[in-house]
């Protein structure tokens, strides 16, 4: 697929920390690689980190990109905490437009990129300046992931509410980490979540045997269907 004018774009944010979203960013990346696409990895702040941010080396080795690890994350913090937090507790200025810079040129050089986020929607990532306000400034939609366990119905539908009333467009909800034997919650609740969010529930992503973002092992990423998902998501963005 040849690429014609602007790129296109997606924020993969959470309905909560440590629910998928890199793992979900990464398996979009392959997908679209799969589709013929060279796309763009970008997640403008990762905090929690000692030395190269684990999750940016993951993006970067499921997108196949050969841009600096600076250009991929720009803001890397040491405190396990939400970047605006760790941000002003290490005076580091998170710089708007540095990320809408950044942004531009991966929405100029690509065909489509994945912009991850950081915990959920409205963690601060500037000051009061949250990953919704982010999601406004760049001109792009959500895709939510979600965990598949008890409370993810509400959780799920608190961040659907919360994108709606503040203008954002979803493309859908990704379940991360679906078990082999799911159980009455996690059986239920896509189904649930489809019917009182008015969202579709785009794909049940198991868990993923050799997988870490912490040490980037892809494991057996490429054995799932990510083009399949990439290939509905690259639909909607049309």
């Amino acid at each position: 697929m040849k690429r014609v004018g602007k790129g296109r774009a997606l924020l993969v944010t959470g309905t909560d920390t440590s629910v998928g979203k890199t793992v979900v960013a990464g398996g979009l990346a392959l997908g679209f690689r799969k589709l013929g696409m060279e796309p763009g990895v970008f997640k403008p702040a990762e905090s929690g980190v000692t030395g190269d941010p684990p999750d940016g080396l993951f993006l970067r080795k499921c997108s196949g990109t050969k841009r600096p690890l600076k250009e991929i994350v720009p803001y890397i913090l040491k405190k396990p905490l939400a970047p605006a937090v760790a941000a002003k507790m290490e005076r580091v200025n998170i710089d708007m437009a540095v990320i809408q810079g950044l942004f531009r040129s991966w929405e100029q050089e690509h065909p489509v990129t994945v912009v991850e986020g950081a915990g959920g929607l409205l963690v601060p990532l500037a000051g009061t300046f949250t990953y919704a306000d982010l999601a406004k400034l760049l001109a792009i939609p959500l895709l939510i992931v979600a965990r598949p366990s008890l409370g993810t119905v509400n959780h799920t539908l608190l961040t659907v509410q919360a994108a709606r009333a503040i203008g954002l467009r979803m493309l859908g909800v990704v379940i991360s980490g679906y078990p082999q034997k799911p159980g009455a919650a996690e059986k239920t609740s896509p189904r649930v979540i489809e019917e009182m969010g008015g969202v579709e529930v785009l794909d049940l992503v198991p868990l993923i045997d050799g997988v870490s973002t912490e040490h980037s092992a892809l494991g057996k990423m490429k054995d799932y269907r990510w083009k399949e998902l990439a290939s509905k998501v690259w639909d909607m963005l049309r």
